[in-house]
């Protein structure tokens, strides 16, 4: 890894207005959890809206949206205004740009969610949840990041290609076709939080050993992916 990629690609990122983005979802998040804890009584318990906040709304649409608009960011804006050729016209190895980015990705994408579901855990009463969700949130984010900063450097739309993975397979797909379950990531986040955790306000059928073996798969090819297809960037930019 490139400490001075690092640093420019983490200040190029958080200095654009795209990561002010990332604020409302956590807010949100918080907001509802306080609003199900405010709104317990016989009718209405934990158990019930917590699936909802944690799993549902946490781990299926706000981890994957942050590391989406992230993921695709690191270097694919880089890309997309061409200054991707100072980069590339240095002597430095493509796995060593990819790394450097993969790493900005994941980090800034696990501090923007892993944070607020961790609050929204202890908030809930479960100061073990909260640390399950910040494990499988980085786990998680770390997937994510991978194959959206893959996605970048494949597809000029990574964002629309990153939506149709969201919506159309982690949240439709899995619904009715259980093998497909295998290759969702934000599934293996809920099976790392739900091992730790071991609580009723999160739940999972995705066994833990398959949720980290299918994490790690996610996280080799995505950046084995993404460093091959880097090497065929002319210097213009534009990928051979």
């Amino acid at each position: 890894m490139n400490p001075t990629i690092i640093g420019l690609t983490a200040r190029a990122l958080l200095g654009r207005r795209r990561v002010l983005l990332l604020l409302p979802m956590p807010v949100i998040l918080i907001g509802l959890t306080l609003l199900g804890v405010a709104g317990e009584n016989e009718h209405v318990t934990r158990s019930e809206w917590g699936p909802q906040v944690f799993a549902n709304l946490g781990l299926a649409v706000i981890l994957p949206l942050t590391a989406l608009i992230v993921g695709s960011s690191v270097l694919g804006l880089e890309i997309d205004d061409g200054t991707i050729t100072h980069l590339i016209t240095k002597p430095l190895p493509r796995s060593e740009i990819i790394l450097s980015k993969l790493l900005v990705a994941w980090l800034v994408t696990t501090a923007a969610t892993a944070l607020p579901l961790a609050i929204a855990a202890v908030i809930a009463g479960s100061g073990t949840l909260a640390i399950g969700l910040v494990v499988g949130t980085a786990l998680g984010a770390l997937a994510y990041s991978a194959l959206f900063l893959a996605l970048s450097v494949t597809t000029k739309r990574p964002v629309a290609v990153g939506l149709v993975y969201i919506v159309l397979w982690e949240n439709l797909l899995v619904s009715f076709v259980d093998g497909a379950r295998v290759f969702s990531i934000r599934r293996h986040a809920a099976a790392v939080a739900d091992a730790i955790g071991d609580t009723p306000l999160i739940s999972s059928t995705t066994s833990l050993p398959t949720a980290l073996v299918m994490a790690s798969v996610f996280v080799v090819a995505g950046t084995v992916g993404a460093t091959w297809r880097l090497r065929s960037f002319a210097l213009t930019g534009e990928a051979n």
